[in-house]
């Protein structure tokens, strides 16, 4: 079997346009990473079908600035990796047809990638490598997942959220309070300013077993408070983003502990654009084990890990058919080993 050197990883799943450039020898040689926020923040949430007419635009002038950056050409490239799901039909459809035409007019190897797996497999790319097992805490504005990772290949989901992810449920309370879309850095800029314990919101599911996840009773009680309020002044605002921040920290670490508690692993890995939350980085320092940050441009989607996941599976001889498939829905379980 041949083996894979350079890889292109092209990500899509959403709203970020990602493309990088991965060797076997050198690592992460380049990327670009294209946002759409502030396409989105007119409609106060990601609009998919603007979602995917704006990937159509921007990915092959990406996929070129890429391979400038990285000092060298399409002709070099071993084999492709895309997002083939879960995500945004649409949006993942362009990364996809783009991706797997591409390896078929170079004649090399595509495959498809799982989000989930390349975001659990990303802390892997520093230098700073958590041994495995370890447990993973994902979140972001479409996913809130904890993980068991036992090895490239096998993971066991431990809990999911049941409703809203975390990252909606940002968004949604910055809609309830007239703050800007995203809403996670625009809670957390009015929280700093409020008291977290003004408002005592409920802390969904932690008074029951389990590592599932609920938010769409926190995002309620925030609206009824709103609602029976006359006005919204700047330190009502910042006394609820305070204690509704508070309260997504404190839930994520109960159910943290029970994960970590439940598996017997040593280290928890924060991952998903939520991470770089401050209060909820400040909360897991409580926890009795090694916590783990992969770097900004490595926890929110990125197409260097789409390209790490692509490479570790080419390499253990998976391909993809000449057939374009993507999923919206996608259990990570069903995943093959290596």
């Amino acid at each position: 079997m041949t083996i894979i050197q350079s890889v292109l990883g092209i990500e899509t799943s959403c709203d970020e346009t990602g493309i990088a450039v991965y060797e076997g020898v050198g690592g992460i040689k380049s990327q670009c990473v294209y946002s759409q926020f502030e396409l989105h923040s007119h409609y106060g949430g990601v609009v998919p079908e603007l979602a995917s007419r704006d990937h159509i635009r921007k990915i092959s002038p990406l996929v070129q600035q890429t391979l400038d950056d990285a000092g060298t050409s399409v002709d070099s490239l071993d084999g492709v990796a895309y997002t083939s799901g879960p995500g945004l039909i649409g949006a993942l459809m362009v990364g996809a047809a783009f991706g797997r035409s591409l390896a078929w007019s170079l004649d090399v190897p595509a495959i498809g990638v799982h989000h989930m797996e390349a975001h659990l497999l990303a802390p892997l790319l520093t230098e700073s490598k958590p041994s495995l097992p370890f447990v993973a805490l994902l979140v972001s504005g479409g996913h809130t997942l904890l993980v068991l990772v036992e090895n490239i290949g096998s993971y066991h989901l431990l809990g999911q959220t049941l409703d809203d992810a975390v990252g909606e449920a940002f968004d949604k309370t910055a809609k309830l309070l007239g703050l800007d879309y995203p809403g996670g850095p625009e809670i957390s800029r009015a929280a700093e300013r409020g008291d977290p314990q003004k408002f005592s919101f409920p802390r969904p599911m932690t008074n029951r077993p389990g590592l599932d996840f609920s938010f769409s009773g926190l995002k309620t009680a925030v609206k009824n408070v709103v609602e029976s309020s006359s006005t919204l002044s700047s330190q009502f605002t910042a006394d609820i983003a305070a204690s509704f921040e508070q309260a997504i920290a404190e839930t994520l670490i109960v159910k943290c502990k029970r994960a970590l508690n439940q598996t017997k692993a040593q280290t928890l890995v924060l991952s998903g654009g939520v991470a770089a939350n401050r209060t909820l980085r400040n909360h897991m320092k409580r926890l009795d084990c090694q916590v783990l940050y992969p770097p900004m441009d490595l926890c929110t989607d990125n197409g260097a890990m789409i390209a790490f996941a692509g490479y570790q599976r080419l390499n253990a001889g998976y391909r993809e058919p000449l057939s374009i498939s993507s999923q919206a829905r996608w259990n990570i379980e069903s995943l093959k080993g290596l």
